[in-house]
């Protein structure tokens, strides 16, 4: 299979900016895909990397791709089953067994508009299942709205209706300093010389914290640094 950047995740000089949040979200879906099944809605898709990897994998029989008209430019390959207009969803209500968006409410600007969307559209009992970054550059600039806590991210999915709402870390503090430099290396101004070789340098520090990170220990308290959030809500 070669690197796609999802599933299979390089830990390779030119991707040391990707790895760490890429592995942890693949991590995440990977532990909650026991609680998925039936008809599935993927909520801002993009390319839907996941698809395949989800149908051969779990109880999901059908995959429903949803995403902003314009989002990003698809090919001719890959496009949304579905668009919409960020406000209402175009499905009749309880007709999904679970939902999903990874790293998308971020991007929100009412992010219950959509969360009370997505649990309009499960059935009773459904899972909702997101990831959101927490230490991360601007991106898709104008359209980067938050970064959420553990704390916020919960209070918009009770407002939304969801309960059993389950939230951890994707990494905590040696992840972050691994997100960072890597981050850094790969994405500041530099030359292309030095960022050759600085990527070099710190591949293996950054592979070492990497290492070192033990996200399923990390609690929200003060003074507690994470990379990301990912979890579980039931409507």
């Amino acid at each position: 299979m070669p690197f796609d950047n999802f599933i299979n995740i390089p830990f390779n000089k030119d991707n040391l900016d990707r790895f760490h949040i890429r592995y942890s979200i693949f991590n995440a879906l990977k532990v909650t895909m026991p609680k998925l099944k039936g008809n599935l809605l993927d909520i801002g898709c993009g390319k839907m990397p996941y698809k395949e990897y989800i149908l051969k994998n779990s109880k999901v029989t059908k995959y429903v791709g949803l995403d902003i008209e314009k989002a990003l430019v698809y090919d001719e390959t890959v496009k949304p089953d579905f668009v919409w207009n960020g406000n209402t969803m175009p499905f009749d209500k309880a007709i999904f067994e679970c939902a999903f968006g990874t790293e998308v409410l971020e991007h929100c600007p009412e992010p219950e508009i959509v969360l009370k969307e997505v649990y309009r559209i499960l059935k009773k009992d459904g899972v909702f299942f997101f990831t959101v970054p927490f230490l991360w550059n601007l991106h898709e600039v104008p359209h980067d709205e938050y970064r959420y806590t553990p704390f916020s991210l919960e209070r918009h999915l009770r407002n939304s209706g969801f309960s059993e709402i389950e939230i951890k870390a994707t990494g905590g503090w040696h992840a972050s300093m691994a997100q960072m430099l890597g981050l850094w290396v790969r994405r500041s101004p530099m030359s292309h010389k030095k960022r050759k070789y600085l990527s070099m340098v710190l591949k293996p520090i950054i592979g070492y914290l990497i290492k070192k990170d033990k996200p399923n220990t990390v609690t929200f308290k003060d003074g507690q640094m994470i990379t990301g959030l990912y979890g579980t809500a039931r409507k």
